[in-house]
């Protein structure tokens, strides 16, 4: 009795492995912590000339986990049209070039909705 019900197991995790093999392949399996197996493109940034860029901030930001969280938080940062954010996922943070001064409010209102926070603003003086 005990045999079959380790057969009947291995059976049915077998299954679940194949089942989600094919929902991979697919493209529909939900590959991310955002819930989309698709990838989140970049938005691009128009003017990418650093030195149209006279302030840089340090943004840490909570609640990224995967590179799509990483491309959300920079588009919702770049969509004001005067930033230009890079994200770096193990630092969890974005790197802001901005062509306008920008505080802490700014960056916490562009990413209001988006699931992720504000958790630290330092304005870089160089």
């Amino acid at each position: 009795m005990t045999a079959t019900v380790i057969i009947i197991i291995g059976v049915l995790l077998i299954a679940y492995a194949v089942y989600g093999t094919v929902q991979k392949v697919r493209g529909k399996a939900r590959s991310s912590c955002c819930g989309s197996a698709e990838t989140v493109l970049p938005k691009r940034v128009e003017d990418t000339d650093e030195s149209h860029y006279p302030f840089k901030y340090l943004v840490s930001v909570d609640g990224m986990k995967c590179s799509n969280c990483a491309v959300n938080v920079e588009n919702a940062i770049n969509a004001s049209g005067d930033t230009w954010a890079h994200v770096n996922l193990g630092r969890g943070r974005a790197d802001v070039l901005s062509k306008n001064e920008k505080t802490e409010d700014d960056f916490v209102r562009a990413l209001k909705g988006t699931g992720y926070k504000v958790s630290g603003f330092e304005p870089v003086k160089e």
